[in-house]
């Protein structure tokens, strides 16, 4: 079995300090995060940047700092989402691809998400696949639900996205799919063969995804942006805390967890 990508979420569009005191928000904030998540064992982070005062935001500037910052402390892999927020406008949305970046989300279908719509139309998913293959960007095509593996599918058909792909399984999020232990394994069984995956489990459902993506052969992602417990009621310390724990539960399996090199290598970053 393969090494295990921890990717960690660390703060999200969503999430605000009222609710995570602990929550990164400015540039400095996240690249310490970052480098906390590298330290415990984590070899990817995910990236909504944000103004100083919480704000979501997609600003190239914004990113670029980041992603600066970032790497002047360690070689995690850095992947800004191209989602933002839900009000966000493609345009927007797209720009952290500009910056080059080795790998970038890219959300494979319209959802509810709560109360709100996360809108990606046909459009929007062409331009945006379109836009990293340009840059030299793998994409991490994001899947909320079933009908979302078949939009990926299409972008490949039409020359879009190259394999080998890799699926990241959001699962929990109010309104798509569920985070029960049979949907996992109905997502997993549902991508093409060569393909690897990551499963992000929302609030109650990260920790026991994550445990079956480590005996399944997937790869986990945790932080602030999923869940803010480390054990219900409890607030979790850092983002490097919710890495540390999949990294003690993936060794008590057997199973190794990857470096950033070792994560570039099975996601095929660069080639």
């Amino acid at each position: 079995m393969e090494k295990l990508i921890i990717t960690a979420a660390v703060n999200g569009a969503e999430t605000t300090k009222e609710q995570q005191p602990n929550l990164p928000i400015t540039p400095d904030e996240i690249a310490e995060a970052a480098y906390e998540v590298y330290k415990a064992g984590g070899s990817m982070v995910h990236i909504h940047a944000r103004e100083n005062d919480g704000t979501p935001t997609q600003s190239k500037d914004v990113y670029g700092e980041i992603k600066e910052k970032i790497a002047e402390k360690c070689n995690i892999i850095f992947q800004p989402s191209t989602g933002g927020a839900v009000w966000h406008k493609a345009e927007e949305r797209i720009q952290p691809v500009l910056l080059k970046p080795e790998m970038a989300s890219l959300t494979c279908g319209t959802c509810n998400f709560g109360p709100d719509v996360f809108m990606n139309t046909e459009e929007y998913i062409e331009t945006f696949a379109k836009t990293m293959m340009e840059h030299g960007v793998k994409p991490e095509l994001e899947i909320f639900d079933r009908g979302m593996i078949f939009n990926a599918l299409k972008l490949v058909k039409k020359g879009l996205v190259k394999p080998p792909l890799h699926f990241d399984f959001v699962m929990g999020v109010p309104g798509a799919i569920m985070g029960e232990p049979r949907d996992l394994v109905y997502l997993a069984h549902s991508i093409p063969e060569g393909s690897t995956w990551t499963v992000a489990g929302i609030g109650r459902f990260e920790l026991p995804l994550a445990i079956m993506a480590i005996v399944m052969g997937g790869h986990v992602r945790v932080g602030f942006e999923d869940n803010i417990f480390y054990s219900r009621g409890v607030l979790a310390e850092s983002n490097a805390q919710l890495v540390a724990r999949i990294v003690r539960i993936a060794k008590e399996f057997g199973r190794e967890v990857a470096t950033p090199d070792e994560a570039r290598e099975i996601l095929g970053l660069g080639k």
